[in-house]
């Protein structure tokens, strides 16, 4: 199986990546229980990656019950530096239309029934997310966007929303309100725990809507959006396969040392179950340590 640095996490409508060789599937089971679906993985540009179907092929799982701890665990435990996320989402500005593409920089948590952390049961950790997203795989997703013929737009604050419903138009006004630029379901906790596992995390945002607020055109149906997306998908694609090739061999942001000195609880007083469970994550801080 080659090694994964790249990881690619698909939304609706993306499902594989083309390109792909030396192709594998690989079928993991984690402490967090087993992934949204098979990973596949293999060699784009000569780079190793590992793609996985957030909802599941066919679409078939929730925002909700996405098992977000266990696809980021598995992802972790194939090597895995990097995280290219592909989601759909609404746009609350009128110069960010449907069809273009955001990389956003900034987060609102509007979920309310996810677990969004691996730590607890023990094991406290406080991981700096100031900023949620990695800058330097955010800047490599922006410019190779532009190269493709993306109508791109650079930073963005994206409002993760608990659905399965779309917005009211008062929530919707609302989070317009708050100066936030696009919403969707599942960036959160899928940059936390991306966070946490030491993971550089970064999204592509394909707008498909103007989400509720905007009077002017229909209220948001899935009709709508897949009609849109399925064009930005194409584009998508196209980004992550100059993307892949510009990614470095080596990591010099704060994202590769977030559990450095995020851990508060004293190494002789995790539970051995906990230090067995998370040890992917956090042996390398405290194995040496005295249990």
């Amino acid at each position: 199986m080659p090694p994964a640095k790249i990881g690619v996490i698909g939304g609706t409508g993306l499902y594989d990546i083309e390109g792909m060789t030396d192709i594998e599937e690989v079928n993991i089971d984690t402490p967090f229980g087993k992934p949204s679906d098979t990973i596949t993985t293999g060699r784009l540009e000569r780079i190793g990656i590992a793609f996985l179907s957030r909802h599941g092929k066919g679409h078939r799982i929730s925002p909700t019950e996405v098992p977000y701890q266990a696809n980021i665990y598995a992802l972790k435990s194939l090597g895995v530096e990097w995280i290219i996320a592909v989601n759909s989402a609404g746009s609350f500005k009128k110069e960010i239309k449907p069809g273009d593409i955001v990389i956003p920089d900034q987060l609102i948590d509007r979920t309310r029934n996810r677990v969004n952390t691996f730590f607890g049961d023990g094991i406290v950790s406080h991981i700096p997310f100031a900023e949620p997203f990695c800058p330097k795989l955010s800047s490599i997703l922006y410019q190779a966007a532009r190269e493709v013929g993306a109508s791109v737009h650079q930073r963005g604050t994206y409002v993760a929303m608990e659905g399965p419903a779309f917005s009211t138009r008062a929530e919707s006004r609302l989070y317009r309100s708050w100066g936030a630029d696009i919403i969707g379901m599942t960036a959160l906790p899928e940059a936390k725990l991306a966070r946490e596992a030491e993971i550089c995390y970064a999204i592509i945002g394909c707008v498909t809507d103007y989400d509720s607020w905007h009077e002017k055109n229909q209220p948001v149906t899935v009709d709508i959006i897949l009609g849109i997306l399925y064009k930005n998908i194409d584009i998508a694609k196209k980004i992550i396969k100059l993307a892949a090739s510009r990614i470095p061999g080596k990591r010099d942001c704060d994202c590769a040392t977030a559990l450095e000195t995020a851990i508060v609880t004293d190494p002789e007083c995790i539970p051995a179950e906990q230090r067995k469970k998370l040890d992917l994550l956090i042996g390398k801080y405290i194995r040496d340590r005295k249990a």
